[in-house]
């Protein structure tokens, strides 16, 4: 950007102002952080929040390294680590430090347009910043939302820099600037994946603006920050990943026949990060019949997604569409928990979240770039900036913490917007004229479009809410979450399955059953509904029924090494050995490392009188499990019928360190210690399984049947 240069306003003028943006920002965002402090979702983490809370205490807790290719940006989770590593794990402290980031978000901003625009219009945005509801909302979250403002409004001010005449000083400091800014794209890379076409625009304006040698010392910075997790990737990976591997499903996610511009799981039902991963590469393996790698998943999913494109070319237009109204529209498109929710505890939010929001920023910046339109030449970086971050966002699909990174761009713009006004009324007129008129009027129109429904995405905080209160055995309060989402939106499959999971985890049977017989009435491809109410008629001992939906769940999950178990479970329990047998080795097709596959195909071959392979299955899943009793118990008694006594007496030792009280082990030990000769020991097994359960049979018979060996000994 080059031409005209504009007023800036002597340092000693614009300390005061910044000041108080920051303080301002600052003040406002601590009040939001006090008032939900008592509110579920403070210290219940949820989503990506929870699989970043996890990530960091790992890392504070030594792990760097890690052992996979990243799948999530690392750079804010490692920032979390470190943050605990310091002050401990505590989620103020760290609401806190990101109050403070965002509030000098503000500051950068406001600098950036001064030199960009005006003094004028730099200290507007950086009040409309401070003010603006979203950013309240995201600086209150364990989010890397405040990391992507953030680069975002520091590469600003670096850009401003480099884009007025008085910035013009000696080569090695221009150069530092260059590379400064580097260092904050790069950043800015590792917290939002799709900026990285970003790095490209400013390359190409280094270039262009100044000289290659300064675009080399841009990317020099950018690879000082890529290059060690690239580095990091190859070493745990064998493979070559500049930040992460999901890539390929996230694309596909915004581009296949089902998509609606916004998230929906790979399999229904199942958006929480720990399913991520694990989905894409199940159903890419599945596809293809072998082990692929992380760039083999993304590849696969890539693929699927073009030839889409390809296959339907309209469909695939009207979603593209549908995604770039979505992008500019006033709703925040929830992730995990809404703006909305949070705002029923924060009065900033609901005051705020009033004016300050996507349907009045978009037309207001309409509003800027046609009044500052004869600068063209001048901001033409900030134009293309902007369209191609929102290019890559419409790529793949909407939410809002994905445009969020937009805010600073169009937050210049429309505080241009602002400061024209007075003009504008003065002369009763915007540039361009009645064109001009239109445009923004139409915009106005598509920004404030109803696209979403409010309740429903207050009902996916809701359905979260509950998933990660029922994660710490909250059940109470996990159902009446639950069923506050189905209140909010009554067509809510995951939610009424995930009800029946928190009413079945009450003993309530009849009630989960019923709940999830309504999910799958509303969405009958569910998998997770069909194998949790699979599991609830066995528990209810209705193997017939439960083996139908297990099948069921199969033709969604087809490599589900759980699904395949309990279906084994449910034919042994039907009397279908043979069939039950299939589904514990398909089971272990899926998942070699099974101990419950391999326990229960070792219990069932024992029970045809198959003892060499039940020994060999029971062996192996004491050491997939070793701290599980009950394997150790089963491979005991195996060993026991195959007369291997002193591997049965260590087995029944291991099971008994890991639960003392086992009436049913120690009674097992004393039948191996018995036929040993060791009958004093023996006696002391029953009689100690007694006094733990007294009147239990096989212990009281077999102590008589020692007592009488010791008699004629």
């Amino acid at each position: 950007m080059s031409g005209s240069t504009v007023s800036i306003l002597p340092l000693s003028k614009k300390r005061f102002p910044l000041f108080a943006i920051f303080a301002l920002a600052l003040l406002v965002r601590l009040l939001h952080i006090w008032q939900i402090r008592a509110a579920p979702f403070f210290s219940t983490l949820m989503g990506d929040s929870h699989g970043y809370d996890e990530w960091a205490q790992r890392i504070a807790a030594g792990d760097w390294l890690g052992h996979e290719v990243f799948y999530q940006a690392p750079l804010y989770p490692y920032l979390l680590g470190v943050t605990y590593a310091i002050a401990g794990r505590s989620l103020l402290v760290v609401r806190i430090v990101q109050t403070l980031m965002g509030s000098a978000s503000c500051v950068l901003l406001a600098l950036a347009g001064v030199r960009l625009f005006s003094p004028r219009v730099g200290l507007t945005a950086g009040v409309m910043l401070a003010l603006y509801a979203p950013a309240i909302f995201f600086d209150g979250l364990l989010q890397k939302s405040t990391l992507d403002v953030f680069f975002i409004c520091l590469s600003l001010w670096l850009i401003s820099r480099e884009t007025t005449s008085s910035s013009r000083g000696p080569r090695a400091l221009r150069s530092m600037s260059f590379l400064w800014l580097g260092l904050a794209m790069g950043g800015l890379a590792l917290t939002r994946e799709n900026a990285i076409v970003l790095i490209v625009v400013v390359a190409a304006w280094a270039a262009l603006a100044s000289s290659w040698k300064a675009a080399a010392v841009f990317l020099a910075g950018v690879a000082v920050v890529l290059a060690p997790v690239a580095a990091r990737n190859a070493y745990v990976g064998g493979g070559f990943y500049v930040t992460t591997s999901q890539a390929g499903p996230n694309f596909y996610i915004g581009n296949n026949p089902r998509a609606d511009g916004t998230y929906q799981s790979l399999r229904y039902g199942r958006g929480a990060p720990e399913y991520e991963r694990q989905d894409a590469t199940e159903l890419a393996e599945h596809a293809l019949g072998r082990t692929l790698t992380p760039a083999e998943v993304s590849s696969y999913w890539s693929d699927r997604a073009f030839d889409f494109i390809a296959s339907q070319p309209i469909a695939w237009l009207e979603l593209t569409m549908r995604k770039g109204a979505l992008l500019v529209n006033a709703a925040e498109v929830v992730d995990t928990e809404s703006q909305e929710s949070h705002a029923e505890w924060s009065r900033p939010l609901r005051i705020l979240g009033a004016i300050g929001h996507f349907g009045l920023l978009v037309p207001l910046a309409c509003l800027g770039i046609v009044a500052t339109w004869s600068s063209r030449s001048r901001l033409w970086l900030l134009y293309a900036m902007t369209a191609v971050y929102a290019a890559s966002v419409v790529a793949f699909y909407v939410f809002a913490r994905y445009r969020f990174p937009l805010v600073p761009f169009l937050m210049l713009f429309a505080a241009a917007g602002v400061a024209a006004l007075p003009d504008i009324v003065r002369t009763r007129g915007v540039p361009g004229g009645m064109k001009a008129v239109a445009a923004i009027a139409v915009t106005a129109v598509i920004a404030n479009w109803p696209l979403l429904n409010e309740a429903s995405m207050k009902a996916v905080t809701e359905m979260n809410l509950g998933a990660a209160l029922q994660s710490e055995r909250r059940l109470d309060d996990a159902a009446a979450h639950y069923r506050r989402a189905i209140v909010l939106r009554p067509d809510y499959a995951a939610a009424y399955s995930n009800l029946g999971t928190a009413l079945r985890g009450q003993g309530r049977l009849d009630e989960a059953v019923t709940t999830y017989e309504r999910a799958i009435a509303l969405q009958p491809d569910f998998p997770d509904a069909h194998y949790n109410l699979a599991n609830t008629l066995l528990d209810q001992g209705k193997a017939a029924a439960a083996i139908e939906h297990f099948q069921i769940a199969l033709q969604v999950v087809p490599g589900s090494a759980e699904v395949h178990n309990n279906l084994g479970i449910a034919l042994a329990n039907n009397g279908k050995a043979d069939d039950a047998m299939a589904e514990f080795r398909a089971a272990l097709v899926a998942d070699p490392g099974s101990a419950k596959a391999h326990r229960n195909l070792g219990d069932l071959l024992a029970a045809t009188e198959r003892r060499a392979d039940a020994i060999d299955h029971l062996r192996r899943a004491a050491e997939l499990a070793p701290g599980d009793a009950d394997i150790r118990y089963d491979f005991g008694s195996v060993l026991l019928e195959a007369g291997q006594l002193d591997e049965a007496i260590k087995e029944f030792r291991a099971a008994l360190a890991i639960t003392p009280t086992s009436a049913e082990t120690l009674n097992n030990l004393g039948i191996a210690l018995g036929s040993q000769g060791k009958i004093d020991d023996a006696i002391a097994e029953f009689q100690l399984a007694l006094k733990l359960r007294p009147g239990f049979p096989d212990a009281q018979k077999n102590l008589a049947m020692a007592l009488r060996a010791r008699g004629k000994r």
